[in-house]
């Protein structure tokens, strides 16, 4: 390709993004390809960075949810071709090292020196720009990429196999559970939403949701699930009444900016307090809620350190089992993508806005202060 410019999204500083003129990416390894980007996603996750709770500097490109059209390939690669539909795992794994050959391609070793796990767009996950961009490269194509029907067919819905989607059945499955046990999911969000979505899907008897936000517990009725609205009374009250007793699993999707029953205030442990709580002795919890190593936002000097305090007690009391960490996308997006295709799940039923990259600084204030129903937001760089 050749070294003209492209629009990317553009990180300038605390609560300002813009649409910039920047470099076309080139071929830079054997293993790379170049895609023309179809989406890229918005997420929660992009929002810590906007507001400055990271330490991401001025000129980073945002976007690690992203799929798109092989337009170039570098001459190691085998398995794609030009022309071929994919969609990256938010994760850059090269396949290679101890956690890849084992299947947690979240925390490969091989493509961020010093950190567990790579990403594309995003603060400390390595050299990797984002896809919120007219074209991206893609290192370690052949392990990364994975391939869709051509076409222009679930296109929202397979734009969710980059992050959300196996992140929500990945917090299912770090809870241990198993087919009609009850869940109760604290969070939501695009993430909160398909971890209540797996939970249906793969055969709870009760979903409880907890979220403040009309719309989104709206969200949650709409697939089946039993919306909880945390400040009208306590969640955990509330699920115990609803559900006769405490539930098997529960899956926390806020992570460290919990906020307290007022809806105002961040509380980071607010979450996992409430799982601890609401776990039946011997449950299990899945917790794919971020958490950081430091957040200098944080309402107090323990959480800027990323120290919580939980009843860790009463977990050993109940032996609670727990399962944490980013997804390993990979172990799960072949399989989802043959349900979308086969019409057993459309997690697309999360998606608020479809846009055009130039629309993003304004959608990124409007999602990050949760009005006009900003839930997910997909960007079309190169137009649809």
């Amino acid at each position: 390709m050749s070294n003209g410019k492209m629009k990317a999204v553009h990180y300038d500083g605390p609560f300002k993004v813009s649409v910039r003129e920047v470099d076309m990416p080139q071929i830079e390894h054997p293993d790379d390809v170049i895609i023309k980007v179809t989406t890229a996603c918005i997420c929660g996750s992009d929002l810590h960075m906007y507001q400055g709770r990271t330490a991401a500097e001025p000129g980073l490109i945002f976007g690690h949810e992203n799929m798109g059209i092989v337009v170039e390939t570098g001459p190691g690669v085998t398995l794609l071709q030009k022309g071929d539909r994919v969609v990256l795992p938010f994760n850059v794994a090269d396949g290679r090292c101890r956690n890849c050959e084992e299947g947690r391609t979240a925390f490969c070793t091989g493509v961020n020196p010093g950190f567990a796990g790579g990403a594309y767009g995003y603060v400390a996950m390595g050299p990797y720009r984002g896809g919120q961009a007219q074209y991206l490269r893609v290192p370690y194509a052949d392990f990364n990429a994975l391939k869709l029907p051509p076409g222009r067919d679930h296109e929202a819905d397979f734009a969710l196999l980059a992050d959300i989607f196996p992140t929500g059945w990945h917090g299912l499955e770090l809870s241990g559970f198993k087919p009609g046990e009850t869940v109760a999911v604290f969070g939501a969000g695009p993430v909160g939403l398909m971890a209540a979505y797996s939970a249906v899907l793969r055969g709870a008897s009760r979903v409880y949701v907890v979220d403040r936000v009309p719309e989104r517990l709206e969200a949650a009725r709409k697939i089946g699930c039993t919306a909880v609205d945390f400040t009208v009374r306590d969640p955990v009250d509330q699920i115990i009444e609803l559900n006769g007793g405490m539930v098997d699993r529960a899956v926390d999707a806020v992570g460290y900016q919990a906020v307290d029953s007022s809806g105002s205030k961040e509380k980071p442990n607010t979450a996992l307090d409430s799982l601890i709580r609401v776990t039946r002795p011997t449950g299990g919890l899945g917790i794919p809620g971020l958490y950081v190593p430091t957040d200098p936002g944080a309402p107090d000097a323990q959480s800027k350190e990323g120290q919580l305090l939980i009843p860790f007690g009463k977990l050993f009391e109940k032996g609670l089992s727990l399962g944490t960490g980013q997804c390993n996308v990979k172990a799960y997006n072949r399989y989802l993508r043959d349900l979308i295709i086969a019409g057993k799940a459309k997690p697309s039923f999360v998606v608020s806005h479809e846009i055009g990259i130039d629309e993003a600084p304004v959608a990124y204030e409007k999602f990050d202060k949760r009005v006009e129903g900003y839930t997910k937001v997909l960007i079309h760089p190169n137009g649809w």
